[in-house]
């Protein structure tokens, strides 16, 4: 496949996956129509957007209207189920989903730049986390990313697998399912088991 076409898929289906679950936490805070669709549209393209300006390029959802369809289609579809109920593991699974797609579309992009392997590792993970980080502030929610589920490190493992099976020249596609499922894997397993990264003990 090429890779701009398997880039562009990632980032629209990573995009409706947070655009969805953003837009049903902003449902669950009790926002109005306008805060969910803001808080959906945050959700989404926050990490790309800033992928995107830290390699000098336009937003893809400015050169892409189907990305901005596809948010609008997550907070439809959000309007139209309305029933508010507590995050289940459906929201669950498509965050994951969607976290696995924006790591492996930020770190593939950033090899299309041809920047350092370290810059794309590092693109991939800001990609994927920025979104979830600013949607958790906004509705008032102690942010995932810093106090569990490893969401942070389960980028990272993925990136770094990514990187590494295209310096050893492995295709793009096989290279892209293998690390989205060491993300999945990774966020799975710390919760399934409770695992998380050592947390700081003030002395008393």
């Amino acid at each position: 496949m090429d890779l701009d076409l398997l880039v562009n898929i990632l980032d629209l289906a990573g995009t409706f996956a947070f655009a969805l679950v953003g837009a049903r936490i902003a449902s669950d805070k009790g926002l109005d129509y306008g805060g969910i669709a803001f808080i959906a549209a945050i959700a989404s393209v926050s990490g790309g957007t800033l992928r995107n300006v830290c390699l000098g390029l336009k937003p893809i959802w400015i050169t892409d209207p189907s990305i901005i369809a596809s948010v609008i289609l997550a907070v439809l579809i959000t309007l139209v189920f309305r029933r508010v109920t507590r995050i289940g593991k459906t929201l669950l699974v498509m965050d994951t989903f969607g976290l696995a797609i924006a790591t492996i579309s930020g770190t593939q992009l950033a090899f299309e730049q041809n920047i350092d392997w370290y810059s794309a590792i590092l693109l991939g993970v800001v990609t994927a986390v920025t979104g979830g980080l600013l949607r958790d502030v906004l509705c008032q929610l102690e942010p995932v990313l810093l106090h569990r589920e490893t969401i942070g490190t389960s980028a990272l493992m993925g990136a770094i697998t990514f990187v590494s099976l295209i310096q050893l020249d492995v295709a793009n596609n096989v290279s892209a399912v293998i690390s989205g499922t060491v993300v999945v894997l990774t966020r799975v397993i710390s919760i399934r088991f409770d695992l998380h990264l050592p947390k700081f003990k003030s002395v008393k």
